[in-house]
């Protein structure tokens, strides 16, 4: 064996006897208020989007995503299941957003401005019917989420960020509410109405609360 390869071998072996030291020891902070290290999350991150652009290949949205009908009845699902996390229109954080590590992405706004791109629609459908470990979003075909209602959510986060408050708001209100195969229907008609999923008002009556 040369000597290379033997170091090579022996740099591995120490690298999984460290991790596993550490790991051992609990000296790994698992906080969601401790950031991981830039590398840690850089890694996790460029891990995340090849997984999901592997798995997503021969998913293909279908031809009515931009149906106005599809778009309603993703609202009131999103009002419901995702707005706390994710934001709407007009609200910046929410107290259980700003305790998320790592933070879910402000869906109100556009971070790839490729939006109604196939790919990003496949691969919205994908991380909401499967979900990401260890980062707070859930796999939502497990609640019984089929994927119709699934492609209305999607529908409707494609157009979110181009929405005013007040457009998403009389779209929530305009909805079936919270409607799918895994939910008992219940009407939303809107995060202000329903109090606990208007996130900016929330975080404050919680925060006055909690301060007291």
């Amino acid at each position: 064996m040369s000597k290379t390869l033997v170091g090579v071998v022996a740099t591995f072996l120490a690298a999984i006897t460290t991790a596993g030291v550490v790991v051992y020891t609990g000296a790994f902070d698992v906080a969601a208020d401790t950031p991981h290290a830039a590398v840690t999350f850089r890694l996790i991150a460029f891990a995340r989007e090849r997984s999901i652009a592997r798995r997503i290949k021969d998913i293909t949205p279908p031809g009515d995503l931009g149906d106005v009908t599809r778009v309603r009845r993703g609202a009131g699902n999103y009002a419901a299941m995702c707005s706390g996390c994710h934001l709407e229109p007009g609200v910046e954080t929410s107290e259980l957003r700003a305790g998320l590590y790592p933070q879910p992405p402000n869906l109100a706004k556009s971070a790839t401005g490729r939006s109604h791109e196939a790919g990003d629609a496949a691969r919205k459908f994908w991380i909401v019917k499967h979900g990401i470990k260890a980062s707070g979003m859930p796999a939502w075909s497990k609640g019984g989420m089929e994927d119709a209602a699934i492609w209305d959510l999607v529908a409707f986060v494609q157009r979110l960020p181009k929405m005013s408050a007040s457009e998403y708001r009389e779209l929530v209100e305009s909805s079936e509410g919270h409607s799918h195969a895994g939910s008992q229907r219940s009407p939303v008609r809107s995060s202000a109405a329903k109090g606990i999923l208007d996130p900016h008002e929330s975080g404050h009556r919680n925060g006055d609360r909690h301060a007291r």
